[in-house]
């Protein structure tokens, strides 16, 4: 099983109501189980010391310097986001055209990527119509439900 499918099926079950999953290929068997939430175990008080505890001297401490961060760029559109977990790609087949581009007029309903998810190729169509201004995921990327794709004005 390679090593992508793997990581999507650990998506899945990651996301989902099942807490275990086990799929038995020609190439071997693999089974996922998702981590309970651990109940944290009270905390005993601690016994009191009997002997007596010296006191060290305070020690200056110097203020924090407040370091300003530059503003984030803001940006400014709408965003078309990922309809599903799976991988991202920009074309149908390697090394293809890519279906949408940088500064591409693109129309409701027009395909502007793949996302491959369980080994189906879904093709994922423009929202809205619009010019292309950012694209915000890398070609071969994993991405998540929701997570933004494209930044659209």
């Amino acid at each position: 099983m390679d090593l992508r499918k793997l990581k999507t099926l650990i998506d899945l079950v990651s996301e989902s109501n099942v807490s275990e999953l086990e799929i038995t290929e020609a190439d071997g068997k693999v089974r996922i189980v998702k981590a309970s939430p651990v109940a944290a175990a009270p905390v005993a008080a601690p016994a009191p010391l009997a002997a007596p505890v010296a006191v060290a001297a305070p020690v200056a401490v110097a203020a924090p310097v407040a370091v300003e961060a530059p503003a984030a760029p803001v940006e400014t559109g709408r965003k078309i986001t990922s309809p599903m977990v799976g991988t991202f790609y920009r074309s149908s087949s390697p090394g293809g055209k890519p279906l949408s581009d940088l500064g591409d007029e693109i129309k409701e309903g027009q395909p502007i990527c793949i996302i491959e998810a369980m080994k189906i190729m879904n093709e994922i169509e423009a929202e809205f119509s619009g010019r292309i201004v950012k694209i915000l995921v890398e070609n071969g990327q994993a991405v998540e439900y929701g997570q933004p794709l494209f930044l659209v004005e």
